[in-house]
């Protein structure tokens, strides 16, 4: 299944309520395609070519696969190393030694960080030092409130609009031997941000601008991300007094390090 690259977050939310089981997903030039693996009658019945999926026009395919697709899915998922320290793997992959790790079950939610809007923000986290609380707006799987509490942020809150992503978040903290402070759903198109001293937001451009809006009290950090090329400024600018520290992008994806002036 192939989507815009501006429908593309959406589109990945609506397939994992039908497929939580996970997907494939691959980047190309102002496009994002999903594949999905099952056996017949598991897998959502969608029409072959044009369909509509969240709202948005998607184009669908559909092959048989070798019988060792579940071996070919999983060797897609590979480790990521960030910042030369940082280490996410999948379950199934061994641990290497001298790094901090997380593991990540890609089947869970949203991926195992290995996506450049998780990759850059993790970059961008572990150039701060891990001090005061931290909220992780659109926890997904979980990876960036982890991997905070891991630094030593304290407390670490995650929240997210999907039930299946709060309960991926606490599996893989259990699973990483993490203790988050808070983990809830929240809404946030209609509620505010939680308040934190530094927060992390991976989300889409119209949903980062309405949380701008909502915002009742800037942070001292502010990481945002899932950002298309060309949105980053506009992005910056809503969330002033906060300024442009540092802009890291890849892969036509972006993330913005934004600091208040009370930042030391």
């Amino acid at each position: 299944m192939r989507a815009s690259a501006a429908d593309a977050e959406r589109v990945l939310a609506a397939l994992l309520e039908l497929a939580p089981a996970g997907v494939e997903q691959v980047d190309g030039d102002g496009w994002v395609e999903y594949a999905l693996y099952g056996a017949p009658g598991e897998l959502p019945a969608l029409p072959r070519g044009e369909a509509d999926v969240a709202g948005a026009r998607v184009s669908v395919s559909g092959d048989e696969v070798a019988d060792d697709w579940a071996e070919r899915w999983r060797r897609f998922h590979r480790p990521v190393t960030v910042g030369g320290r940082l280490r996410v793997r999948p379950p199934w992959e061994p641990a290497e030694e001298g790094l901090e790790e997380l593991v990540v079950d890609p089947g869970q939610a949203f991926g195992t960080g290995a996506h450049p809007t998780t990759r850059l923000s993790l970059e961008l986290l572990l150039g701060l030092e891990p001090r005061g609380s931290l909220a992780d707006l659109g926890s997904g799987s979980g990876v960036l409130a982890i991997a905070a509490a891991r630094l030593g942020f304290r407390p670490v809150e995650a929240v997210d609009s999907e039930q299946a992503a709060v309960e991926a978040t606490l599996e893989n903290a259990r699973a990483n031997g993490v203790e988050l402070d808070v983990v809830r759903r929240l809404d946030l198109r209609h509620e505010p941000p939680p308040k934190a001293s530094v927060i992390t937001a991976n989300l889409v451009r119209p949903l980062l601008l309405r949380v701008a809006e909502r915002m009742e009290r800037p942070p001292k950090a502010l990481i945002v991300s899932g950002l298309l090329a060309g949105e980053e400024d506009e992005v910056a600018a809503a969330f002033a007094p906060l300024g442009e520290k540092r802009r890291l992008t890849d892969a036509g994806w972006s993330a913005l390090l934004l600091l208040g002036p009370a930042y030391t």
